[in-house]
């Protein structure tokens, strides 16, 4: 299964909001932290304020900013409502299957508890689990300064 630009870029963002927990955040800046269309990142945005994953504020000081603590953001939901379909194949729709054997196919079977075990692993997760090394993910992103030549004693530990 391959996930949409969609989905791997609302997880972005909420991972910058999540890094930023004290700010609001203008979309442009995220965009350009990530290097990604602004454009696109507003489209997503919308549905994540749909979603009720985000906030808008609107306003000279406005922006986004999360709607919930990132420990109350889960993964799976993330994935299942940013996703068009989760359609792997084409039986998996009436409207699009064309496949003789679907009554008796264990391929398909095979497949849709594939999705379900994927599912099920993302949802044991939380947007906290995604930034619990924030001093490792900020620098990455220009939130801070990079930490140089430090000896490796005292690097946070990004494992």
């Amino acid at each position: 299964m391959r996930l949409t630009q969609h989905s791997n870029y609302a997880m972005r963002l909420l991972m910058y909001c999540a890094l930023k927990p004290e700010h609001t955040v203008r979309l442009a800046e995220i965009a350009g932290a990530y290097d990604i269309s602004g454009h696109h990142l507003n489209k997503i945005a919308q549905r994540l304020v749909h979603i009720g994953a985000i906030q808008a504020i609107r306003g000279r000081n406005g922006g986004i900013r999360l709607a919930k603590d990132p420990k109350d953001i889960n993964i799976g939901e993330i994935i299942r409502q940013t996703e068009e379909n989760m359609i792997i194949v084409e039986c998996f729709s009436e409207e699009t299957n064309t496949c003789p054997l679907i009554s008796q196919c264990k391929f398909r079977m095979l497949l849709q508890d594939a999705l379900a075990a994927f599912l099920k692993v993302l949802d044991a997760y939380t947007l906290a689990d995604m930034v619990s090394h924030p001093d490792c993910l900020k620098p990455l992103l220009g939130m801070s300064e990079q930490i140089g030549n430090l000896s490796e004693v005292h690097r946070p530990n990004c494992a």
